[in-house]
């Protein structure tokens, strides 16, 4: 089982397999610079080369990283298209310090533009900053369906994926908490909607797994996480996402509301029911 949470890159690499190990985990999520958006931070590579020893030594699972939130590849404003073309196209560089890792992103706002137009313009960035020789997997967000985004069915995401040359450089990040506020009954039809995936989208797209409980019924499309067992999702619920065999050997990626000492707990929870 694969097991983290979200660490912070700005205290370094190396920094952050050390914080995992701490809280019990073996892989992590980090933003690759503010979630707000901004200038990355310089890489050092030797620190880089640490992190990669480190990660080899105690058998880590793939790490995924996460663009910020400002980016919007389907954005109708041109300075925000362009900002967020160059965040992409400059990250997609920056992983290749760490190669075979995931890179994963919200599809985007269409902000009025309507869904369709939203997925030509993902499409058409992806076909611009994708690369042959890239060893990055770029993973598509399950959208919660707030407002106007991008990625709120498995159809969406599929379109996206039809729309790209270079597919096979695309996976998916399943968030349990916005595909339960999408619409998605995982608490009483879990089988189905893996199979619902499989069938739209292909479960050997599925790469990874962010994983948290959320604070709305099925179908609010409002996004608002919770830790695991406080929300609508359920404790009993999230076992069985954990333990399910389609799933296993995915990182599993906490991004509840926490602090280091909830984490842990959250941790050696999930890593208890993989192991019974």
């Amino acid at each position: 089982m694969y097991i983290g949470n979200h660490l912070s890159v700005s205290k370094g690499y190396e920094a952050m397999g050390k914080a995992a190990l701490e809280l019990g985990a073996n892989t992590f999520a980090f933003f690759t610079r503010n979630p707000r958006g901004g200038k990355a931070k310089d890489i050092d590579p030797a620190d880089v080369l640490a992190l990669l020893a480190l990660t080899k030594r105690e058998s880590f699972g793939t790490l995924v990283a996460h663009a910020p939130y400002t980016m919007n590849l389907c954005a109708a404003k041109p300075e925000v298209a362009s900002f967020s073309k160059n965040v992409i196209t400059e990250d997609l560089v920056r992983m290749e310090y760490t190669p075979g890792q995931y890179y994963n992103f919200h599809p985007g706002s269409h902000v009025g533009q309507g869904p369709e137009e939203g997925i030509r313009r993902i499409a058409e960035v992806l076909n611009e900053v994708l690369i042959q020789k890239q060893t990055t997997t770029v993973l598509l967000e399950t959208m919660a369906g707030k407002g106007s985004e991008v990625g709120r069915s498995f159809e969406e995401l599929r379109e996206i994926i039809d729309r790209v040359k270079l597919s096979e450089k695309l996976g998916v990040c399943f968030d349990t908490c916005h595909v339960w506020d999408g619409g998605y009954d995982i608490v009483h039809h879990l089988d189905e909607v893996l199979e619902e995936f499989d069938r739209v989208i292909g479960l050997s797209r599925l790469k990874a797994v962010h994983f948290n409980d959320s604070m709305n019924e099925c179908g609010a499309h409002k996004d608002r996480h919770a830790r695991i067992g406080e929300g609508k999702i359920g404790a009993e619920a999230m076992r069985r996402v954990a333990t399910h065999p389609l799933l296993a050997g995915l990182p599993f990626i906490l991004e509840t509301p926490n602090d280091d000492e909830g984490y842990k707990r959250e941790i050696a929870l999930v890593r208890r029911w993989s192991e019974a």
